[in-house]
Order: structure tokens, then C-alpha cells, then sequence
């Protein structure tokens, strides 16, 4: 193994490039391609690169009116839609700076971040949230204005500031620099107030150049599209929006993931971004529907096929007799996943969490290649990627361009490059702690490089658990593996100073009652009692049996508990990156952890 990798190709870049200046750019490539496609009804608009840079530079005007300066703060609260983005770029071309909020995001977390960041304004999608913006006046004296989506904040904008022209959006531009401040994005945090984390112009378009040019198959190709469904609030969903408007490839957005398979069926992208809980969900349910139908035999052949199959066309041989059963599955069932998908999509990047190599396999066979990558937003988004003329099923890829990663004595990843945040925002001593002198920020995640520069995620420095006996272990292998079966929603692996590892795990609220008419459990059925039913504990059992296959003895689950509750970010178990707040857990079911251990 080796300890440090660095990815020497380069990216290239404008003398004093920043986010804003894309918006003109894109419009003087090409003004008239479609750069995005907003649903109306039953059907797709296209907005050429023209009408949108009008747009954004219009609602830029409004802001300028209503006496937002160069480095204001906004605040932005709203699901994934198209005025989220053109309000994101309005927001750069002026010289501000934008806020993400998450749409789920308490009365208690919007004061906050309002509060900390000093925000002059804030944009929200509908009254609820405005009611939550006005709480937090009190505690934020420099906030004048709130608009909302839903009460036609873009049209009232864009009336403001009407009396105003182009110039005078390109005026507030000169003075930005690559190193101005372009977003304060608050990480959720698993514990304590969230930190923002300061990213610059340069942060951010160098992650989207990077991704760009890492991503040739995605972003370099003719009539290239994708349907944005995660929440633009998150660094991942952010960087590619910005991917897709530096590249000119046509954005779509998804508000409802409800809508989600109807909208990929009618705007067909050719890739997708998504986190593991998504995939693992459209395999489940592809799962369950074969099985409803009787042909459940027929699906499992059909994913061990496909599992073997991308296993043997990754080393470079690919029998024929496996070949022909493969060919026969595309026709029965491969198809109609990827027609699940919009029929179009042969690419698809994961992150946020491990996806794990037998789900990796399974779309790689059925002819939907995940890229896996890792990074977090200190890192603007990616720090590594797996890209579609190197994949390494199982790893989240080597380094983007200009970027180190290196496995520190203790096991954590640290990375160096441009993509790096400029520190968190009024947190001095927290700064220190994750910037080390040399520019390498310690990311509290443990991994491993190969000697071709794949890395590896292990687990999280901070959530090592360490047993009675003195053994250490990552919980996030067994947590993933858990989480990949159909009926188990989340799962948190205990045992600190404890004589043996445990789990808690939650069931699937949308998948039990297809598993209690399979079992033939008929009439009301309470989850207080069915979780101690011998039927549904064998089938947990056999969950937890293949999760232990991928560790030692000493670190095998030994015992579980299922709780009667699902974890959620409204319950605050989850943070809005669903990531497990493990404190706040083990305070709310500390009866359910102690009776793991009586």
C-alpha cells in the first residue's frame, strides 16, 4: 500500500476566473442551446444559455435595487428547483455571497446560520419558511429582506430592480477575484452547531473543471443531460449544477422525488447523480416487484449474473456461456431497469456514503456504470472519483487533478489541492484543527491507497468503536452492509467498553408491509410486537450474518435489537445528509442499547 498519491494533470482556467463569469460565458458559446429544461405540466421547456443568463442577471438587478453589496451573505432556503440555481449564479454575479439552507431545517438551525453568517437577506421557497426566517429576526439585526419562491420572488426581483442594466451587474464583477468568498455552507454536524465552511470562487469552479474534465464520458458528449433531484443545498448537488453550466450540459430539476420516475421518463437524462440509499433502493424495489409477480427466482439469477458478469469484464474475460446468460437477463430484465432510469442513462455518480462493491457490480452489469467518489464540502465537493476509462469497483477512486491524498500515520485521509476550503467561517481554533500548516486538511475519515492511487474509505476516526476487550472497530463496513438489505432502513453498530458489538437497526417503513403479506401476516399489525416474530428476526439474522462476512470475529455483530421507530432528520437522529447522529441516538435508546447487553 502506498501512503500519498498525487493526480499531476492540470485544469485549465481564464486569468482571474470566477463562478459569475460562467453565466456570460455559457450564453456567449452557444445562446441559443438549451442549457436547462424546466417542467411545465406534462412536458419539458428548454431555457437557452441566453434567456438564462438574461434571467439571472435580472434578478441580480433586484438584489442590486434592494441593497445587497459585494459580500453580503443571502441565505437560500428551498428544494431542488430551477430558481434555485438562477438565484444561486444572481447571487455570484453581483459579488454576494450565498447561505444554503436545507428546506427540512429547523426553527433553531435557521436562526443560527442566519445569525452566524450576518445575512442581509434571505430567499425562501414558501411562507412556512419565511414564518421560520422571522423567528430568527430577533438574532439576526442586519437581515431587511425575505422573498419567497412560492409568492413570485424571481418576477418581484426582477421588477425591483428594473431601472438597472447589464453594466451595472458586470460593475459589481470586476472586483471579484478567484479567492472571494462565493459561499459559507453550513455542515450539518453529527454533534454541536454546524460550522461554515468557507468556499471560494476558485473552490468551487475548480472542483466542477475538475469533474469535467475527469468525467469526459458524462459531460463531453452531444446532447448530454441530467435530472438534479438531490438537494442543491449539499456541496455534491451544488458542484455539478455548476459542472453542467461551465460544460453547457442541460439541467433538469426534480422538487419531488416523488415525481422522480415519472420525471426520468419523461426527461431522459443520459446520467445521474445519486447517493447509495437510492440505488439500493431501486434495486430493492425491482427486487420485490419480481417477487410479487412470482418471478423473484428469476431476478436473484439475474443479479448474480450481472454481479459476475461486470466482475469478469473488469479483469478482462468474459466466458461465453456467461455471455449468452447475461445477453438472455438483458432482455428479461437489465432493460427494464435502465428503462427505469429514462432508457437513456449509462453512467451514474455516487457519493456522500459507501455504495459497496456488490451493489457496484450489480449496475455495472446491467449496463449503469457507478462512479463512485469521495469528499466532503471542506473539499468543495470531490476529492477523489473513479472516471469511466479507470474504475475500480469498490474504492471511491484516485485523486481529481491537482489534488493529493495521503493516509496519515493513524490511518486518516488528508488532502491537498485547490478544491480546499479557505477555513470555516469565524472559527479560528476549528480552522486550526482541520488546515495544518502544510495546507493538508484532515478529514477524520480513515482509508487506504493502493499502489495505483485508489483509496478506500474505512470508516470515520471519530466512530471507532472500541470493545471491553480492547479490540477497535469501524463500524461504517457493517452499517453499509446492513443498510443494503431491502427491509432495513438504518443501522448503528454499539459496543464501546462493551464485551461484544451490537447493533440497533430500523426497518424499512415503505418495504414491511410487503414483507408482512409475503409472511402472511394478515389484519393490523403492530411493530411493537411483530419485531420479536421468529420470521422476521431469521430474516435480519441472514442480514446480519452477511454483513459479519466482511469482518473479523472479534468485530461481528453478536446481537441486535429492532427498534420500533425509523430514524429521521425530523426526529433529529439524522442529519440532512442522513448521516447517524450516534449521541443522540444512544441518549434516546439507551433502554433498547442495555438490553442488548442483559
Amino acid at each position: 500500500m502506498t501512503q500519498e498519491y498525487t493526480n499531476s494533470a492540470t485544469v485549465r482556467f481564464e486569468p482571474n476566473e470566477t463562478l459569475a463569469d460562467l453565466v456570460g460565458a455559457a450564453a456567449a458559446r452557444e445562446p441559443e442551446r438549451p442549457l436547462f429544461s424546466r417542467p411545465v405540466g406534462e412536458v419539458w421547456v428548454d431555457v437557452p444559455a441566453a434567456a438564462w443568463r438574461d434571467e439571472v442577471y435580472d434578478v441580480a438587478k433586484g438584489l442590486i435595487a434592494a441593497g445587497v453589496s459585494r459580500g453580503d451573505r443571502v441565505g437560500l432556503m428551498s428544494r431542488t428547483r430551477y430558481e434555485w440555481t438562477v438565484l444561486d449564479f444572481a447571487i455570484w454575479s453581483l459579488g454576494a455571497v450565498t447561505v444554503p439552507i436545507y428546506e427540512t431545517s429547523s426553527a433553531e438551525q435557521v436562526e443560527w446560520i442566519l445569525s452566524d453568517s450576518d445575512a442581509v437577506a434571505a430567499v425562501v421557497e414558501t411562507t412556512a419558511h419565511a414564518a421560520l426566517v422571522d423567528l430568527a429576526r430577533g438574532s439576526t439585526p442586519n437581515l431587511e429582506h425575505t422573498w419567497v419562491i412560492d409568492d413570485d420572488a424571481v418576477a418581484d426581483l426582477v421588477r425591483r430592480g428594473a431601472h438597472l442594466t447589464d453594466a451595472d451587474v458586470r460593475k459589481r464583477q470586476a472586483d471579484l477575484t478567484p479567492d472571494s468568498l462565493a459561499t459559507l455552507i453550513y455542515t450539518s454536524g453529527t454533534t454541536g452547531r454546524p460550522k461554515g465552511v468557507e468556499l471560494s470562487h476558485h473552490n468551487l469552479l475548480f472542483d466542477a473543471r475538475a469533474a469535467v474534465t475527469s468525467l469526459d464520458a458524462l459531460f463531453h458528449v452531444a446532447d448530454g443531460s441530467t435530472l438534479l433531484f438531490l438537494p442543491l443545498a449539499h456541496i455534491f448537488a451544488r458542484a455539478i449544477q455548476v459542472a453542467c453550466v461551465d460544460a453547457g450540459i442541460r439541467l433538469g430539476h426534480c422538487t419531488d422525488v416523488l415525481d422522480l420516475p415519472a420525471q426520468l421518463q419523461s426527461f431522459t437524462p443520459t446520467f445521474v447523480l445519486s447517493v447509495p440509499r437510492v440505488f439500493e433502493k431501486v434495486y430493492n424495489a425491482a427486487r420485490q416487484k419480481a417477487i410479487a409477480d412470482g418471478k423473484g427466482r428469476i431476478f436473484d439469477a439475474a443479479a448474480s449474473t450481472a454481479i459476475t458478469y461486470s466482475k469478469a469484464s473488469r479483469s478482462g474475460h468474459v466466458p461465453w456461456s456467461l455471455r449468452a446468460r447475461h445477453a438472455v437477463f438483458d432482455r428479461l430484465v437489465y432493460g427494464k431497469l435502465r428503462a427505469a432510469l429514462g432508457g437513456e442513462v449509462s453512467w451514474a455518480v455516487s457519493g456522500g456514503a459507501a455504495l459497496g462493491a456488490r451493489l457496484g457490480h450489480f449496475f455495472d452489469g446491467v449496463g449503469v456504470t457507478i462512479l463512485e467518489g469521495y469528499g466532503l464540502t471542506e473539499t468543495s465537493a470531490a476529492a477523489t472519483v473513479n472516471t469511466p476509462d479507470n474504475v475500480r469497483i469498490g474504492s471511491v477512486g484516485r485523486p481529481l487533478p491537482e489534488t493529493t491524498i495521503k493516509i496519515a500515520g493513524d490511518g486518516e485521509v488528508l488532502i491537498r489541492g485547490p478544491q480546499v476550503m479557505l477555513g470555516y467561517w469565524r472559527n479560528e481554533a476549528a480552522t486550526t484543527e482541520a488546515l495544518d500548516a502544510e495546507g493538508w486538511f484532515h478529514s477524520g475519515d480513515l482509508g487506504e491507497l493502493d499502489d495505483h492511487g485508489f483509496l478506500s474509505i474505512t470508516g470515520r476516526k471519530k466512530e471507532i468503536i472500541v470493545t471491553a476487550g480492547g479490540k477497535n472497530v469501524a463500524p461504517a463496513q457493517l452499517e453499509d452492509r446492513l443498510r443494503s438489505h431491502w427491509l432495513i432502513s438504518q443501522a448503528m453498530v454499539v459496543g464501546d467498553a462493551r464485551p461484544y458489538v451490537a447493533a440497533l437497526i430500523t426497518l424499512d417503513p415503505e418495504a414491511l408491509p410487503k414483507w408482512t403479506e409475503q409472511a402472511g401476516r394478515t389484519g393490523d399489525v403492530d411493530l411493537a410486537s411483530l419485531r420479536d416474530d421468529p420470521a422476521l428476526l431469521a430474516v435480519i439474522q441472514a442480514a446480519v450474518d452477511d454483513a459479519n462476512r466482511a469482518v473479523s470475529h472479534a468485530e461481528a455483530v453478536k446481537r441486535f435489537r429492532i427498534l420500533t421507530v425509523d430514524f429521521t432528520q425530523d426526529d433529529g437522529q439524522l442529519t440532512p445528509t442522513m448521516k447517524l447522529r450516534r449521541q443522540v441516538v444512544l441518549a434516546e435508546f439507551a433502554g433498547d442499547v442495555e438490553a442488548l447487553y442483559s
